[in-house]
């Protein structure tokens, strides 16, 4: 398997089927390389979970834990579109149980801005760096 090029960073929205319930979830992804940690929010009484895992070519592999209502991990396996927007695959908690999930991802514009930010210096505007103070000069 090839390593993948692609960044899936950033906040997805998805769903996942439960005994045949929908339950929808918020995710934000962050990846270095092909590893991916994050953290995920259900809509349900589950609440926040965290995950790690890899994306592996457009093959995606993660395992989530609950932070404090299920002891169980929960492996995810799935397959990302060619245009990085869109994954979708299986899940499982052990033997026990299993079922599909689907995730899109979503425009956040405050990632987009911050991400879109560069330093430069000019003559007018020098910036200088004491400790954990940053100053702007005019």
């Amino acid at each position: 398997m090839k390593i993948t090029k692609t960044d899936i960073s950033g906040r997805w929205l998805g769903i996942y089927w439960q005994a045949e319930n929908p339950i929808g979830f918020e995710a934000a992804f962050i990846q270095g390389g092909s590893v991916i940690d994050g953290r995920v929010l259900d809509e349900n009484y589950l609440g926040e979970s965290f995950i790690k895992g890899e994306l592996l070519g457009s093959r995606i592999f993660f395992i989530k834990r609950y932070l404090t209502t299920s002891p169980h991990p929960i492996r995810y396996s799935g397959t990302l579109t060619e245009d990085s927007n869109y994954m979708s695959g299986h899940w499982r908690i052990g033997y026990v149980d299993s079922g599909r999930w689907e995730a899109y991802r979503t425009y956040d514009p405050l990632a987009e801005a911050l991400a879109g930010l560069t330093m430069t210096q000019s003559t007018s505007a020098l910036m200088t760096a004491d400790e954990d103070v940053w100053e702007f000069h005019d």
